[in-house]
This record gives structure tokens, C-alpha cells and sequence, in this order.
């Protein structure tokens, strides 16, 4: 049986559930069952998966669901205490803060550290897997996000940011993984929410990649949806809505 039948045997048939795996279910887009499975593996992996479909679910709705990051927190907390080695749990656990963070709004993510909490769980995980497109890529999200709330200036001094680092992330994560449709969509999302003016070439290219890759999960098919929409609302030069769906696709409220 190939993937994506399988995947779409998932996606039709919910009586299977009790025969797939939580990575199963995450790909076909069943995000709450993926997570129930995972946490009633009770492993670090099982953990991981699970987050990563709280992520999923959270950052795929309409409006921005504060309790369901903060679910996906805990979940990649659970998953790095069973496992502290496992390096996407940091990542995952660094993501769940960074789109708390939008949500709470700036004073009280820097108040609390958000920002702050999140890079050492990035270091942690590049630490454990120094070529992790995903660390990479949520490296190079960090700091763009960083400069783009406080500026450039603030964002070196408070935090050593800065968009070059952040370039310099993602690229690294491209070299990894070539064919990494989620990380280049985020790529392109970053840039969008920073200065779509100015990096409109790169954009551009990204997206343009993004619609000629493969997806391999429903994430990563919302993602070429969303990727064509934004691509198509620069084309026209309708900045208003392109603007709003930015912020949309990036968590904010």
C-alpha cells in the first residue's frame, strides 16, 4: 500500500483509526486523533508527534487558540522530560512559545521571556542535531520575528538577533533539506510579516518553490493553499488583504 493511499484511507475511513500509527494519523490532518494517540503512548516520541499536530491544529484555524499553544507546550514539555536528547521536542516546545508569544502581544511575552525561553530551547535542540531543518528553520524564524517586533537595534541588544542571522538559519535549513516544503513556507511567511518590499525577490522564489514541491502531510497542503493565496494577492498588489492574511497565517490576533 503506498502513502498516500494510506493516507487517504485515513482520511475516509475513520474506523481505521485504531490501526495507525500517531504519525499516521498527524499526516492525513486527523490532528485531534493524532495527539490523543501520541499522549497515550506515553513516549517521548509519541509526546513529540503529539505536539507537533497541537501545533498543526492551532496554527491551521482561523483565529488564534491560546489554550490549544498552550497544549502544545505541554505536550513538547512531556516529551522532552521523558526524552531530553530528542530534539524536536525543543523545537516544538520553542514554536508553542514563539506563537504564544503573538498572541499574549509583545509586553507580556518580554515580561515573561517568551522570547528569551524559546532560543535556549532552539540551542538545546541544535545542540542535540546541529543540521535539524527544523531547529535551522525556527532559528531563522526567531530572529526575523525578533527584529520585526522590536526593532534592530533592541533585538541585538536584548537578544542578539538579527535578520542576517536569521538568513543565515534559514539557509542552512535549505542546505539540509532541500525539499522541506514547511520550512520553506515559514521562510516565506517570515519575510512576508518583515518586509515584503524589500525581500519581495526571495518571496517570491519561495513561493514559487512551495507550489512545486510534493506535500507530504495536510500540513503541508495548507501550506501550498496558503502559499498560492499570499502569492496571489502580491501579483495583484491588494496590500490591505495581503497584509491581513499575513498576519493571519502568522498567529496574530
Amino acid at each position: 500500500m503506498t502513502k498516500w493511499l494510506w493516507l487517504l484511507l485515513c482520511l475516509l475511513c475513520p474506523g481505521i483509526a485504531h490501526a495507525a500509527t500517531p504519525w499516521d494519523l498527524y499526516a492525513a490532518g486527523r490532528y485531534a486523533d493524532a495527539m490523543k494517540a501520541g499522549a497515550q503512548a506515553a513516549t517521548a516520541q509519541g509526546y513529540t508527534i503529539a505536539a507537533r499536530a497541537a501545533l498543526a491544529d492551532a496554527t491551521t484555524r482561523q483565529r488564534p487558540c491560546l489554550d490549544c499553544l498552550r497544549h502544545a507546550e505541554d505536550l513538547a514539555r512531556k516529551a522532552a522530560v521523558v526524552d531530553p536528547r530528542l530534539a524536536d521536542a525543543h523545537v516544538y516546545l520553542a514554536v508553542a512559545m514563539g506563537y504564544e508569544a503573538r498572541v499574549v502581544g509583545p509586553v507580556w511575552a518580554r515580561a515573561h521571556n517568551y522570547p528569551g525561553h524559546a532560543k535556549a530551547e532552539l540551542d538545546i535542540a541544535l545542540a542535540l542535531d546541529p543540521k535539524s531543518p527544523w531547529a535551522l528553520g525556527a532559528l531563522g524564524g526567531w530572529n526575523v520575528e525578533i527584529v520585526r517586533t522590536g526593532g534592530d537595534y533592541l533585538a541585538n541588544w536584548f537578544y542578539g538577533a538579527s535578520v542576517d542571522k536569521g538568513l543565515a538559519a534559514f539557509a542552512a535549513a535549505f542546505r539540509s533539506a532541500p525539499d522541506n516544503l514547511s520550512v520553506r513556507y515559514q521562510y516565506a511567511l517570515s519575510l512576508c510579516g518583515y518586509d515584503a518590499e524589500r525581500f519581495r525577490h526571495e518571496i517570491d522564489e519561495a513561493f514559487a518553490r512551495v507550489a512545486r514541491d510534493r506535500p507530504a502531510t495536510a500540513y503541508e497542503v495548507t501550506a501550498k493553499v496558503r502559499a498560492a493565496e499570499l502569492a496571489g494577492l502580491l501579483k495583484t498588489g491588494d496590500r490591505d488583504a495581503f497584509d491581513a492574511k499575513v498576519r493571519q497565517y502568522q498567529g496574530y490576533p
